[in-house]
């Protein structure tokens, strides 16, 4: 493979498919952030590129491949489906450039542990692209319950569910990695590493299929940590909007509502409920997508993998539901 170039400069970053989130939220970031260049996005047909190239300013390639021969792309990221993910990161990464890829990383443990190791053989950055583990809030609830302020604790429960998918969703796609445990399952199961630690086990779990599309719509699991803490995420996409997370300990609860997709300019609070009284923490209002691409550049101008550990084991948690949730159905 091509050795990485060492940038000095600006990165050139690839934008590879033209999925919504690259247009509404990514390549708005890439153009905001001073250390990138969007170079160009890739889509498999030229109309659509094309379209993509006019609003943003970068050139419009017809197919990945090309993208991926360009000389002045540095990065790439991926807003692909989850189910195209492992072949075009081994595909970037085998072209020597670093990858920001959409969760998750890929649709199994075995995929992702492989190219972690392919992108720290190749002297490349591989990063998911998990924005709310950037935003500060998730820090400070670790440093309340570091202080005592819920005692011990006892459990974690998060939830994220959306309304019902329209048809031609590619959510809906099995072929492509869909499903609800996939898309938003991700992100209770990042928050439950995020605040307890990579030591969970899965105890149980339940998924409910689609009749027409034969895709996860809903979800639940139960986890446990060695202490006895015990863990339950809920997840779909037939539902009420919602996404928070709940610390609960011996002497107190911390909350933390819209925990996933606070907007940019949202003042954000924390919880805490404790015998007689409930205060709120009061953090400003930050940019956890422009956050994640300034963490991206950061990895990049230092060498580095950020947090492979945890990528790998969620990709593995997310297998255990899986197959605990198989295990329920037989």
């Amino acid at each position: 493979m091509p050795a990485p170039a060492v940038v000095t400069g600006a990165i050139g970053i690839g934008v590879l498919g033209c999925g919504d989130i690259a247009w509404r939220r990514m390549l708005p970031a890439f153009l905001a952030d001073r250390h990138l260049r969007v170079v160009a996005v890739a889509s498999r047909t030229g109309e659509r590129a094309a379209r993509f190239a006019a609003e943003f300013g970068c050139a419009a390639v017809e197919g990945y491949r090309s993208l991926l021969d360009r000389g002045d792309v540095d990065a790439v990221y991926l807003p692909l489906p989850p189910g195209l993910h492992a072949e075009w990161i081994r595909r970037a990464l085998d072209a020597g450039k670093h990858v920001l890829t959409e969760k998750p990383a890929t649709t199994s443990a075995e995929d992702t542990a492989e190219l972690i190791a392919l992108a720290r053989a190749n002297g490349l950055v591989l990063m998911e692209n998990v924005m709310f583990a950037q935003h500060s809030r998730h820090d400070r609830v670790r440093r309340l319950l570091a202080d005592g302020v819920a005692g011990e604790v006892r459990s974690f429960h998060s939830t994220f569910t959306i309304p019902a998918r329209p048809d031609g969703d590619i959510r809906l796609a099995g072929n492509l990695g869909g499903g609800a445990l996939l898309d938003n399952g991700v992100y209770p199961v990042r928050a439950a590493l995020l605040l307890l630690g990579p030591d969970l086990e899965v105890a149980g779990a339940h998924l409910m299929t689609h009749p027409r599309y034969g895709v996860d719509i809903a979800g639940s699991a139960l986890l446990y940590r060695s202490d006895g803490v015990a863990v339950q995420l809920t997840f779909g996409m037939d539902h009420h909007y919602l996404n928070d997370y709940h610390v609960h300990g011996s002497s107190g609860r911390l909350s933390v509502d819209r925990a996933f997709t606070p907007t940019a300019d949202l003042t954000t609070e924390i919880i805490v409920a404790r015998q007689g009284r409930v205060d709120r923490v009061t953090l400003p209002a930050e940019d956890q997508c422009a956050k994640t691409v300034a963490a991206f550049v950061a990895a990049i101008r230092a060498g580095t993998c950020p947090d492979p550990g945890t990528m790998l084991r969620q990709a593995m948690l997310i297998d255990e539901i899986r197959e605990h949730a198989r295990r329920m159905r037989r």
